[in-house]
């Protein structure tokens, strides 16, 4: 009998790999330079940093790690994507199921976590978060950024999504280990009804 938690995120993985093109074309001129910065300057160590770039898409991202002189590696869960982010950002990628990863321990300073773990269902998320903690070196930073809400879960059109407001949020992020270091909310220079994104860094401990 299949997992009904892996049937969720294999159907969200299914509609972006039918839609790999378009999101690339869709989302590779995004400017999410803050939420970079935001991991980067949180993290306790001597540059260059080994970073996770978890759920990284076609390679936006990666690519602007490596350029700054990061050892950076991808990982998604749509093998579409993992082909299409080697190409354009020339980094090591992983092909893993965020319900199934398989990461190396105490390997990474920080890990990237740009508009994913929403996608997790709020079941599968503690065991998540734990191979998250378990895979950062000790005070490694973990960024994340979601869509925002009021702990609404479910699906929205082809994809599956979990909109935590902050409280709830630091609930799982302080269970699993980590110790918040800052949160904001995206775009800047709006008023908060118009910031649909929750960035938030956190540390473990």
């Amino acid at each position: 009998m299949n997992d009904p938690l892996d049937d969720i995120t294999n159907k969200t993985l299914a509609h972006y790999a039918h839609n790999a093109d378009a999101f690339f074309a869709g989302t590779i001129d995004h400017d999410v330079s803050q939420n970079i910065d935001a991991l980067l300057n949180a993290i306790d160590a001597e540059p260059p940093f080994t970073i996770l770039d978890l759920g990284c898409g076609p390679g936006r991202d990666l690519k602007s790690f490596a350029a700054r002189g990061h050892h950076a590696i991808g990982l998604d869960g749509c093998e579409q994507f993992v082909h299409m982010a080697r190409r354009f950002s020339g980094c090591e990628v992983w092909h893993q199921h965020l319900l199934h990863l398989r990461l190396p321990h105490e390997t990474f300073d920080g890990i990237f976590a740009n508009a994913v773990l929403f996608h997790v269902p709020s079941a599968a998320l503690p065991k998540v978060l734990a191979d998250l903690h378990a895979a950062l070196k000790p005070g490694g930073v973990l960024f994340s950024s979601n869509p925002r809400g009021h702990n609404e879960e479910g699906w929205n059109g082809p994809r599956y999504g979990s909109y935590y407001d902050y409280d709830t949020w630091e609930r799982y992020l302080t269970t699993a280990g980590f110790l918040p270091v800052d949160h904001y909310y995206r775009p800047t220079g709006l008023p908060r009804d118009q910031q649909p994104w929750l960035a938030s860094v956190w540390r473990k401990c």
